[in-house]
C-alpha cells in the first residue's frame, strides 16, 4: 500500500548544484489514520510534537535555498517524524529501539507510552518509510549524474535542555553541532561548516547528536556522496518548546547559504 500523494517534496535547485538540503523532521502532521494509532490525547500529543519536532527548520532551508548563489535542492518530509523517522535503521541494527524509537516510534521523549503495546510498524514502514527512501535514494542519483557528486546537508534542531530519550545527550550542547560519518564527511566540508556558522555562535562535534543521513544504496560504498548533520540549538533561533521563530531564524539562513555556496564549486 502506497500514500495518495508523497509524504515528502523534492524542490528542484540549480540543474549542475551537488547539494541536497535535507529536512526530515521539521512537520507537525500526522494523517488521521495515523493518529487513531497514537495513544496520547490531543493536549498530550501536542506538547509531544512540540518537544519532538525540529521546528522551523524548513524555513531554515528555504531561507539558505533563496540566498544561495546556486539554489541547492531540498527534500522535505512534509509529515511529522511521529509517522515514520525516515531516518532511523528499520530493523534492529537502530540504537534508539533501546527507548522505543526506531523507523516506528512506540514511546515519547519521555519515555511513555506513545503507541500500544504489540503495535505492528510494518504498514507505516511500508507505507511511508520504504517510498521515502526510495525518492531519497533517486535524488542522490540524480545530483551524481547531473553534477558527478553529492552533497547531503542534513538540517536539524535540538533541544536547549536534554531530554528523557536522549542516549547520549551527557555531552555538550553547543550552539551548532555537526554530525559526521568518518567515510562521508570529508575534512574540507567539516571546516567549511564550521567557517559558514563561526558567526552563530561555538561548533561542536557529534555531541549531543552524532552521525549524518546518506541512503542505503550508497552507505560506506560511494565517496561521491559526501554528508554533514547540521544540528541547531533551538534557542539559537525560537521559544522552546515549540514556540515561535525569532531573529536567528534569519541569520542561520544566511550562514546555511554560505556553506552551500563553498561546497558548490
Amino acid at each position: 500500500m502506497t500514500p495518495a500523494a508523497p509524504s515528502f517534496s523534492v524542490l528542484p535547485g540549480a540543474s549542475d548544484s551537488p547539494v541536497i538540503l535535507h529536512v526530515p523532521h521539521s512537520a507537525r502532521e500526522i494523517p488521521p489514520r495515523v493518529r487513531a494509532g497514537i495513544v496520547l490525547d490531543d493536549g498530550a500529543l501536542g506538547r509531544e510534537l512540540d518537544h519532538i519536532t525540529d521546528a522551523h527548520t524548513a524555513e531554515i532551508a528555504e531561507a539558505a535555498a533563496e540566498r544561495a548563489a546556486a539554489r541547492p535542492w531540498r527534500f522535505v518530509n512534509r509529515l511529522s517524524r511521529l509517522v515514520v523517522d525516515p531516518e532511523r535503521f528499520p530493523d534492529e541494527r537502530e540504537e534508539m529501539l533501546a527507548v522505543g524509537m526506531g523507523a516506528v516510534y512506540t514511546r515519547t521523549t519521555h519515555r511513555e507510552a506513545l503507541r500500544p503495546d504489540g503495535f505492528d510498524p510494518e504498514p507505516l514502514i511500508a507505507r511511508y518509510f520504504r517510498p521515502y527512501a526510495r525518492a531519497m535514494s533517486d535524488a542522490v542519483a540524480e545530483r551524481l549524474a547531473a553534477a558527478g557528486r553529492a552533497v547531503i546537508i542534513d538540517v536539524h534542531s535540538y533541544p536547549t535542555e536534554r531530554l528523557p530519550y536522549e542516549l547520549h545527550g551527557e555531552g555538550p550542547r553547543p550552539p551548532v553541532c555537526l554530525g559526521t560519518d568518518a567515510f562521508h564527511t570529508p575534512p574540507e566540508l567539516l571546516a567549511a561548516a564550521r567557517e559558514a556558522f563561526a558567526g552563530i555562535g561555538e561548533t561542536g562535534l557529534d555531541s549531543p547528536f552524532a552521525g549524518t543521513y546518506v541512503p542505503l544504496a550508497y552507505y560506506g560504498t560511494e565517496p561521491r556522496v559526501s554528508a554533514l548533520m547540521v544540528e541547531i540549538r533551538r534557542d539559537t533561533y525560537m521559544s522552546e518548546p515549540g514556540g515561535t521563530a525569532g531573529a536567528g531564524l534569519d541569520r542561520l539562513g544566511s550562514a546555511l547559504a554560505g556553506l552551500v555556496d563553498a561546497v558548490s564549486g
